[in-house]
């Protein structure tokens, strides 16, 4: 099914996973039993979660009001709206996977995009997109490839960040995609301490931030999409101290109040990049880089809290 097509027809609709939908919204659920979601409703306030989406059905329930259904139903309720409003709303402003995607439904995604070979950044395009989101290549070369690879026949070329899986997330100056199978990178280097990132990027700005600290040494967790945070879970419940730099818009720090919620060696680090999206559009935000070295020092005596 193709949903970027101009119509989007109710029977395609339901086949859109609610819980990513759901995470595209900035509701994240509050436990997860097997194929049951459990949120607090977005559809009233509530302080027990009470809303539950079963993911193989891919169906909802909201407990509090008596009311389920579908991703239709949901949609006409929580924004208060038309179905053909909805169909349109969906079509325009979001892109998630269909239902399914955890059966591994994904033999056309395949199909689609070929990775064909992947070396050491040199391209000059992409050497230059570094540069303008202030990543220096000795950085990026420790964890990116140059990626060339096949979509519709036609031939690529982005920056390549691997997960534990063996997929790609890619970038480039102009669009952003990934190969299957799609999942989380972690980063080991023996620490009780964990930092999550919801993209490479924003990992990789981190690493700038450090760039004067040859003692640090914290694990990282990059969940390559903020839908994984559940996935991610079992990895960071090894950790004493989780140090959350997701996004500081509502999907994000949804996630951060959920997570803060649930287990208190959660700690939200977004704070320090207030004011602006993620870590790396502060970085970018910065201007002359060398300034953003002389914060360093205060920088790293913020993310390494004495309570911790």
């Amino acid at each position: 099914m193709n949903i970027s097509e101009q119509r989007l027809t109710c029977a395609q609709a339901r086949e859109l996973d609610m819980v990513d939908y759901l995470s595209k919204l900035g509701h994240q659920p509050y436990k997860v039993s097997n194929n049951n979601y459990w949120y607090l409703s977005p559809l009233r306030t509530e302080k027990t979660a009470s809303f539950k989406v079963n993911r193989k059905l891919n169906r909802w329930y909201d407990h509090g009001t008596g009311k389920g259904g579908n991703i239709i139903d949901f949609g006409v309720l929580y924004h208060h709206c038309t179905i053909a409003e909805l169909l349109q709303s969906i079509l325009g402003n979001f892109c998630f996977r269909q239902a399914g995607f955890h059966r591994q439904d994904l033999s056309d995604t395949e199909n689609r995009l070929i990775i064909q070979q992947d070396f050491m950044i040199g391209s000059t395009a992409l050497l230059s997109y570094l540069q303008q989101c202030k990543i220096p290549y000795q950085i990026a070369n420790l964890y990116c490839r140059e990626i060339r690879y096949q979509s519709k026949g036609k031939i690529y070329y982005s920056i390549g960040f691997k997960n534990d899986a063996g997929g790609y997330e890619l970038r480039n100056q102009y669009f952003k995609n990934s190969s299957s199978p799609k999942g989380i990178t972690t980063i080991k280097n023996g620490s009780e301490k964990v930092a999550v990132f919801e993209g490479f990027f924003d990992f990789l700005s981190f690493l700038v931030v450090h760039t004067n600290d040859p003692s640090f040494n914290w694990d990282c967790c990059i969940l390559n999409s903020l839908s994984f945070f559940e996935n991610a879970r079992p990895v960071l419940a090894q950790y004493e101290a989780i140090h959350l730099f997701l996004d500081n818009d509502q999907a994000g720090q949804n996630c951060s109040r959920y997570a803060l919620q649930s287990d208190k060696r959660y700690i939200d680090e977004s704070h320090l990049y207030a004011g602006y999206k993620d870590l790396n559009e502060w970085i970018v935000g910065r201007g002359n880089y060398l300034q953003l070295i002389t914060e360093i020092s205060r920088l790293n005596s913020l993310l390494n809290p004495v309570n911790c």
